[in-house]
């Protein structure tokens, strides 16, 4: 076991040593064995940073690591008291969303939400993918904090954490009832996803945007299939992501492409390529999200990074280092999403004239909430009226 000082000293603090963070991902003793990761995203699974001590796997010379069984997916049952979060941050277009699952089995190594593993005493990495949690009360809690008295309609953002539509929603359908019930009452909502499996909710979906009531963002982060398998395993292929928003748009639903996010010197070459490829499919608006490394993701994404292109390596984070004022992330409110410096303005440019020569973006479609008619059904107190 390993005092964690050292590791948030090195991997986690804002103004790390490059040198230090890099030697702990290239310690590939920390690596878990490729065949107990198999189809997985992330090669570590070290300890979250709330707990005092990280402990590391060791074979002890009886070949005892040989009997490690795979790991493999595991869903909990989990009962919030809410399920609307909200929030006030200045640079994303809602204040409110809902998050259907804990965890996410697309295993994309660089997604923003693994830190939040920590706060179930889990690991940011490969329990991240393998140990989710599912709320299948979410529905009724959704009807109950919808029907409160002075309840103010704003659209509700769904995928904003971890994707709704994850391989187990093909079990647990908590997603098409939290969409049932906002159909019911005629509230809006904004989808973020990169799974084709939003195709199968196309029927209410179509009937909300007929009121101006949806809209969905497919996140296509690169063309390249073999990329794609390395960076998001479990995530459709770019060519199903292509074909949902095809069939959204065809359906009528506003749909954005979104490249997000944008690697340099990995994907960023492909801007261009995955609006055009977006904009024939059908998409009305074009979106994209620099690579962020809050927390863990950093030590997980460099890994990722030395285990698959290690020739890119030092060019990549040179360059991420470049567009975050020195570090490996800057989470400042404006520059989060986007960066800054010489870099980070090339990659914007280039994004605004691709979607300008494609006529992307030309129009906004707010989402109507004056449709909003309360819910009374399970788990809401009548009038006494």
């Amino acid at each position: 076991m390993t005092d964690l000082s050292e590791l948030r000293q090195g991997a986690f603090a804002p103004g790390h040593s490059a040198d230090i963070a890099d030697a702990l991902v290239a310690n590939s003793g920390l690596r878990i064995d490729i065949d107990r990761r198999r189809g997985r995203g992330a090669g570590l699974n070290t300890t979250g940073r709330f707990e005092p001590l990280a402990r590391e796997t060791e074979d002890d010379g009886w070949s005892s690591l040989e009997d490690l069984p795979p790991f493999k997916t595991e869903v909990q049952i989990e009962k919030p008291r809410s399920i609307i979060s909200r929030n006030d941050s200045p640079d994303i277009p809602f204040d409110r969303s809902v998050n259907p699952y804990r965890g996410c089995e697309h295993g994309c190594i660089y997604c923003f939400a693994r830190p939040t593993h920590a706060y179930m005493g889990l690991s940011p990495g490969l329990d991240f993918e393998a140990k989710l949690f599912a709320k299948p009360d979410a529905p009724r809690l959704l009807e109950r904090e919808l029907a409160k008295p002075g309840y103010k309609v704003r659209p509700i953002a769904l995928g904003t954490n971890t994707d709704p539509y994850q391989p187990i929603e093909k079990e647990w359908r908590i997603m098409r009832q939290i969409l049932e019930v906002l159909q019911a009452c005629n509230h809006p909502v904004m989808i973020v996803t990169k799974s084709a499996m939003v195709m199968r909710d196309i029927d209410i979906l179509a009937d909300m945007a007929e009121k101006g009531l949806a809209k969905v963002g497919l996140s296509v982060t690169t063309l390249d299939r073999k990329l794609a398998r390395l960076m998001e395993p479990r995530a459709s292929t770019p060519g199903k992501r292509l074909e949902a928003i095809k069939a959204l748009s065809e359906a009528g639903i506003p749909t954005t492409v979104m490249m997000a996010p944008v690697i340099p010197a990995l994907n960023d070459h492909e801007i261009e390529r995955v609006l055009d490829s977006g904009k024939a499919a059908g998409a009305e608006f074009a979106s994209y999200v620099l690579l962020r490394l809050p927390l863990e993701v950093s030590p997980l994404f460099r890994d990722w990074l030395l285990r698959n292109y290690p020739d890119r390596y030092r060019h990549v984070m040179s360059l991420v280092r470049s567009m975050r004022g020195g570090r490996d992330y800057d989470a400042e409110f404006g520059k989060r999403m986007k960066g800054a410096g010489p870099y980070a303005w090339q990659i914007g440019r280039r994004f605004e004239l691709a979607a300008k020569r494609l006529e992307l973006n030309l129009t906004k479609r707010p989402l109507n909430g004056d449709l909003f008619v309360p819910p009374l059904g399970l788990g809401v107190q009548l009038s006494l009226l």
